[in-house]
């Protein structure tokens, strides 16, 4: 094993899938000369070269468009958003196009082909740089999303999602990418749409995935000091979602707290505390919890964007109150 930050995860995988399959391309906004904007494919250019390393004008509908195309036509290509708050201007060739093409033509096209980039907030970036899209993509029928927390699992289902044949949407943060983490320096992958059981506990079972899954190990080290023992869960990916590893939890702690970076209405928490009334009901001593951002656009100011994201106290607040406690 070998500790490196969650960006050297991120180019491990691209370049260790370059050099097996050379129909394999990164295309993006400074994903070439600069290196990446969060320095994610340093040094790629220089192995790969600028046929299979791609700077970009400032038009993603445009490169998510020949991307999709390209991949009609045999290649797996990378794309990569600077942020996916930018990739609401390519949406269109995401949704009607990469998620659609194999059942509109009759399995006559797969789109093997990762769109992949920062979600959520990052600090003070204002109101239309700290959207989280993980909901909005896994609405969508034909799409999987994957929102990896740590570099190991970034690394192994980065390789997953570029050896995949259908579209996968691969998101990640501006906070994470000088986390630091121990990964294999063999090849492995990590399977898209199995959970991953962070921590063991009785009490009560947290489900997260992406970078706010740190505030539920915050809380759960909190609550720990009185006795309470969590069980959290990081989805890892949220579409395939992993229903049964949630229900074996649930049936276990008979408690459950969801915590989401991405506004209350209609999100991956609403889901999940459908699916767990409709399937394991009887095992609940307690009324779900889920716990979001504020019902806001996100602030600019430092005090306010502290009171609209959520916090570990939220979490201890909430698996409180599930305990009855």
């Amino acid at each position: 094993m070998k500790t490196i930050q969650f960006r050297e995860a991120i180019q491990q995988a691209m370049s260790e899938e370059m050099r097996l399959d050379d129909t394999i391309y990164l295309m993006g906004e400074e994903v070439a000369e600069y290196n990446g904007a969060y320095k994610a494919s340093k040094g790629m250019l220089d192995e790969f070269g600028p046929d299979r390393v791609i700077d970009t004008p400032i038009s993603e509908l445009g490169f998510t468009g020949i991307g999709i195309g390209s991949a009609m036509n045999g290649n797996r290509p990378i794309i990569e958003f600077m942020t996916f708050n930018f990739a609401l201007v390519g949406i269109d060739q995401i949704i009607n196009n990469a998620a659609k093409m194999r059942q509109m033509s009759g399995g006559q096209f797969n789109i093997p082909i990762v769109f992949r980039g920062p979600t959520g907030s990052a600090g003070q970036l204002g109101a239309t740089h700290s959207q989280a899209f993980e909901s909005w993509f896994a609405n969508c029928p034909g799409l999987k999303v994957v929102v990896p927390s740590n570099p190991y699992d970034a690394k192994g289902l980065l390789k997953a999602a570029i050896r995949d044949d259908d579209p996968v949407i691969f998101m990640e943060s501006e906070q994470m990418y000088g986390d630091k983490g121990e990964v294999p320096e063999e090849d492995y992958i990590v399977p898209i749409g199995v959970a991953d059981i962070k921590r063991e506990g009785t009490d009560v079972t947290i489900v997260s995935f992406g970078k706010i899954i740190k505030e539920a190990y915050k809380a759960a080290d909190e609550l720990e000091k009185d006795g309470i023992s969590c069980e959290i869960i990081d989805l890892r990916t949220v579409r395939p979602l992993d229903y049964d590893a949630i229900y074996k939890s649930v049936k276990k702690t008979n408690r459950l707290v969801i915590l989401e970076e991405a506004w209350p209405f209609g999100n991956v928490a609403t889901e999940i505390t459908y699916q767990v009334q409709e399937n394991a009901f009887d095992y609940l001593d307690a009324p779900i919890i889920k716990i979001n951002t504020a019902d806001t656009p996100a602030p600019y100011s430092p005090v306010l964007l502290k009171n609209w994201i959520p916090n570990s106290d939220d979490v201890v607040k909430a698996v409180r109150k599930v305990l009855y406690k």
